[in-house]
């Protein structure tokens, strides 16, 4: 099993707002990549969460490689921390190590939102629904107190949101509950780039990257937006403003 790697890009000792977490290195470029630059550039600090390194894979010549590429790929995005955990690929589960591993990383950098897969992916890895699990239970064991021996003596961190991305390149919306599309016509090309920095992956498969701006040109236009990606709240969404929801900010006062 290979050591755990961190990347701390923007060399900052601070909480970070959002992380997302993938199977893979590449699972969140191609999911929610198109937010987390967007989220980069309005001024919030964003993370990557890996559970594998992703290897062995076919056309890889080793782990560095790919490291390398996520590192490319991080950078790229404009994230302020990767990290790259030593679970293994292909025989991903849902464990209590791989629970406590995650867990441990969400009370170090104590993220305010989490983007976590959303489950099964037909005729492709099933690391991905295990991720799923994952990462909803560690968002739970987070927040466990008198168990911090488990977490490396880290304090207990209650993540009060989570939602779900998707890998499907196919679908226009996913069936899921309460999906919402995400504007990222700013942002689609930084995606793109970022998926481009994993030429052990897609190199012979040029044809990824028009699939994958086509399924957000089609996502986002659903939604009068160049570009979109969807996520999907695992709740029924509520507010107790509902302008400020509508129209992105609060209500005029009444005079």
């Amino acid at each position: 099993m290979n050591e755990k790697k961190t990347w701390d890009i923007c060399g900052e000792d601070a909480p970070l707002d959002v992380v997302a977490v993938g199977a893979h290195p590449d699972d969140v470029e191609i999911g929610c990549g198109g937010m987390l630059h967007a989220l980069g550039r309005q001024g919030y600090r964003v993370g990557i969460i890996d559970l594998t390194d992703g290897e062995p894979t076919p056309r890889s010549p080793g782990p560095e490689t790919r490291l390398d590429e996520a590192a490319a790929a991080a950078r790229t995005l404009g994230v302020c921390v990767r990290v790259t955990l030593a679970l293994p690929n292909r025989r991903l589960f849902d464990d209590f190590e791989s629970r406590c591993a995650l867990a441990t990383e969400f009370r170090r950098y104590r993220p305010q939102l989490v983007l976590c897969l959303a489950g099964e992916t037909p005729f492709a890895s099933p690391d991905h629904e295990a991720a799923r699990r994952i990462t909803e239970a560690a968002i739970f064991y987070a927040r466990l107190s008198k168990w911090d021996e488990h977490f490396e003596g880290l304090p207990v961190h209650n993540i009060p949101h989570y939602l779900f991305f998707f890998l499907s390149l196919r679908q226009l919306v996913p069936p899921a509950a309460n999906p919402m599309v995400v504007d990222i016509s700013d942002s689609l090309e930084a995606k793109l780039a970022a998926v481009a920095c994993y030429r052990t992956q897609f190199a012979h498969r040029p044809e990824i990257l028009d699939r994958i701006r086509t399924a957000n040109s089609q996502q986002g236009r659903t939604c009068g937006y160049a570009a979109g990606e969807v996520v999907a709240h695992p709740t029924t969404w509520g507010t107790h403003n509902l302008m400020a929801s509508v129209l992105g900010h609060a209500a005029r006062s009444t005079p």
